[in-house]
């Protein structure tokens, strides 16, 4: 398929449903599948903590600690563009049923050398790498696997409960995982993210009634190549698409320089120091603002096509981001950050929905890889080096700035674009 068939066939935004929908929990291969990915999250936000404090109790070495919270990113600057690719040409249930069950194995690997002594440094490496590409493989499967679940008409209201769902275990999981490294060592808890990775894999493969097969036969495929590039051309031939793709990518950069320099500013902005749990309190503000992101966006689409969402919320998070970076006070800046949170997840499932929204079935994969390859694996890790660099030269203040300056320019985007109606708003 070319781009050009793909481009003549692209919307400029989402319309919001008039019609009566469905309720999710009615779904049961929704349920399933909420339920896989509910699972699965609570053991990787445990392991999220546990590995870094496994391989700092190895090697006491602050960099390889780094390179272990860098494998979450890396794997979709190498292997994005061929996970959608593969995600295009193959049954995707299967996919990531597979990339569940390897991922168990692979993470079983460490309490097992670890009982055999067998344990080593550069293990915990490889397979913090190796987890994280097989979890970018099962994602690119979900962009078209979910469509096919619940229909484009439900998309808003299964993206946000997946995502509220994931940020809720994710919040209880870090906050169980110390009282498990406790008990059960950092080995035991990787153990337990192992057999949630089980129980992910039985869920999905439960779901016999949707299998989402291969959107294109096999002998109508292109090459490989020419099959990345399709789905690149009509990301980029797509102009409300590559909008968003550009704002999706802004706004990872500002979650990157929030979440990678919060420490520091409670130290030097806030005076929070040491072990203070208000400093807990403030990632938990961003994490549960993103819950009510998550509750948000359904109903603000049934009002609002996906353009006027961003024209609305883009300036309100600039504004909050504002609020965080020039007040001192720690209890004004927890409920702005809480709200700023909330603004951030209602951008990034908003675009993801509407690129799942526009774009045809046989190309899910490698659009939306694309995008997240240029969203977490660009923006995310840019945003914390940026931020960072700017701190250590002109303070903590304009270091946060730099978030709420990527969050300003894409405001400056959306609505320049509507201005000069180079984005037409949608037709109810």
């Amino acid at each position: 398929m070319t781009s050009s068939a793909h481009n003549d066939a692209a919307i400029d935004s989402s319309t919001p449903s008039k019609t009566p929908l469905q309720p999710l929990r009615t779904m049961r291969a929704f349920r399933n599948f909420w339920l896989s990915r509910t699972v699965s999250g609570l053991g990787s936000a445990i392991t999220t903590v546990a590995l870094p404090v496994l391989v700092y109790q190895e090697s006491k070495s602050p960099v390889l600690v780094s390179l272990v919270a860098a494998a979450g990113t890396l794997p979709y600057l190498v292997f994005g563009l061929v996970a959608g690719a593969v995600a295009d040409r193959v049954d995707r249930r299967r996919l990531m049923i597979w990339a569940d069950w390897l991922n168990a194995l692979c993470l079983s690997t460490i309490p097992l050398a670890w009982a055999l002594d067998l344990l080593t440094v550069a293990q915990v490496i490889a397979v913090a790498l190796l987890s994280s590409s097989l979890a970018l493989f099962f994602d690119a499967g979900v962009y078209g696997f979910v469509p096919s679940v619940v229909g484009k008409e439900n998309l808003s209201r299964a993206n946000s409960a997946l995502y509220g769902g994931e940020t809720a275990v994710r919040i209880a999981g870090t906050a169980v995982a110390g009282g498990l490294i406790t008990f059960v060592r950092p080995v035991g808890t990787l153990a337990v993210d192992a057999l949630t990775f089980a129980a992910s894999a039985l869920l999905i493969r439960a779901i016999a009634d949707v299998s989402a097969p291969r959107a294109t036969p096999r002998a109508a495929r292109p090459g490989f190549k020419e099959s990345i590039t399709d789905g690149l051309a009509f990301l980029w031939n797509h102009p409300t698409l590559r909008t968003m793709t550009v704002v999706g990518t802004l706004q990872s950069f500002s979650g990157g320089a929030i979440v990678g320099q919060l420490v520091v500013f409670a130290d030097r902005g806030l005076g929070i120091h040491g072990s203070d749990p208000r400093i807990g309190f403030l990632y938990t503000a961003w994490s549960a603002g993103g819950i009510g992101g998550s509750l948000i966006l359904p109903r603000l689409l049934r009002r609002f096509d996906a353009f006027q969402i961003l024209l609305g919320v883009l300036p309100v998070g600039a504004v909050l981001g504002l609020v965080v970076v020039l007040v001192s006070d720690w209890r004004v800046v927890l409920v702005a950050l809480t709200a700023w949170g909330c603004a951030y997840l209602v951008v990034l499932v908003n675009t993801m929905t509407y690129s799942q929204e526009v774009t045809p079935a046989d190309l899910q994969g490698r659009v939306n890889t694309t995008r997240r390859m240029l969203s977490s694996g660009i923006g995310v890790p840019l945003g914390a080096l940026v931020a960072s660099s700017v701190t250590v030269r002109f303070g903590i203040q304009a270091g946060m700035s730099t978030a709420v300056m990527s969050i300003g320019s894409a405001a400056v985007i959306v609505w320049a674009l509507r201005l000069t109606r180079t984005i037409r708003p949608a037709t109810p």
